[in-house]
């Protein structure tokens, strides 16, 4: 039996120091992660994924963009995506000075907005689906214009709807004007941006649409894309 003084004291709890454990574990290295520190992507970054996430995405804006470089070709549908993003920036100003909120509450003009977006994108669509392929067209050929550009991107009720929640995604400064003024530049940018990219996405369909028959059954389902694309934008 261990005299009295080999009794180990249990009655309090035994606090390892892990210093009888040394040498029989390997030492602990953090995951690489841990080691640096988090990067956050602020405001503007905030700011910027919102707007490629929601004003990038497919909607009748930019599907008409696709669909015109591919029934007209790039260089024919410059002045038309021109139009689309002059279009978009004047709904991107009515979000900036609080106009889209107002026009939002008033069930009236969103309506007006609702069926004048339907009537002209169903025109719209028409006009794509019975274009030419681009090896029978003339110059003389009804193309998309800067006009229809503009108009569609006036009337795009998806617009109206994601530049209001682009916009209401971040914060860039403590009052409505100095915030409004910085993220104006940079939503600017971004559609330019977003319309470019989706016009080089028709431009990289170009060389796989030199048969007539499969051009014309693009030119088709891309119109047919477009008119879908636009119900959930009306039913906003």
């Amino acid at each position: 039996m261990d005299s009295d003084g080999d009794v180990p004291d249990r009655s309090r709890p035994y606090l390892s120091t892990g210093a009888s454990f040394r040498g029989m574990t390997s030492r602990y290295d953090p995951p690489l992660l841990l080691a640096f520190p988090v990067v956050h992507a602020g405001p503007v970054g905030t700011l910027v994924f919102a707007a490629l996430a929601i004003m990038g995405s497919p909607g009748p804006s930019t599907i008409s963009l696709v669909a015109a470089a591919v029934a007209y070709g790039v260089r024919r549908s410059l002045a038309y995506c021109a139009g689309l993003i002059l279009g978009t920036t004047v709904v991107l100003l009515a979000a900036a000075t609080g106009v889209t909120a107002v026009l939002l509450t008033l069930p009236t003009l969103r309506w007006v907005l609702v069926v004048a977006a339907a009537g002209y994108i169903l025109w719209l669509a028409y006009h794509l689906a019975t274009a030419p392929p681009l090896a029978e067209q003339a110059a003389s050929d009804r193309r998309p214009s800067f006009p229809d550009g503009l108009v569609l991107g006036v009337v795009n009720p998806k617009a109206w709807i994601a530049i209001a929640a682009v916009f209401a995604s971040a914060q860039l400064a403590r009052t409505a004007v100095a915030d409004a003024a910085l993220k104006l530049p940079v939503l600017t940018l971004m559609v330019v941006l977003i319309h470019g990219v989706w016009l080089l996405a028709g431009r990289l369909l170009l060389p796989a649409l030199r048969n007539p028959g499969r051009a014309r059954a693009v030119n088709i389902t891309l119109a047919g894309l477009l008119v879908l694309a636009t119900v959930p934008a009306l039913l906003l």
